[in-house]
C-alpha cells in the first residue's frame, strides 16, 4: 500500500523485479532510477497502470520497491504494521 493506492504483494515483488533488472542492464552503467519509469516495461502488471497516468508515479514505484527490499522480513512485516516476526 501506498497511501490510497493498494496492490498485490506478487505485483509489487514483479514491480522490484523489474525495476532491479533495469537498473543492472549495463555495469558500467547504472540507470538512474529517477530516470527510469517502469511503464514502459511489457511487463509491468496492469494494476500500476493508473498509477502510470501521475506525475509522481516515479516516486510511488519507488516506495513500493522498498517496502520488498528486505528478504530477512516476513511477508507481514514487511507490508502492514505489526509485531512478532522478529
Amino acid at each position: 500500500q501506498d497511501g490510497d493506492w493498494k496492490f498485490p504483494l506478487e505485483s509489487v515483488k514483479k514491480l522490484k523485479t523489474l525495476m532491479d533488472e533495469n537498473s543492472r542492464v549495463n555495469p558500467r552503467m547504472v540507470v538512474a532510477r529517477a530516470r527510469y519509469s517502469p511503464c514502459d516495461e511489457k511487463d509491468l502488471p496492469e494494476e500500476f497502470q493508473p498509477v502510470c497516468q501521475r506525475e509522481d508515479a516515479p516516486a510511488i514505484f519507488e516506495r513500493l520497491s522498498l517496502a520488498v527490499r528486505e528478504d530477512y522480513l516476513c511477508e507481514i512485516c514487511a507490508n502492514a504494521a505489526c509485531a512478532g516476526c522478529f
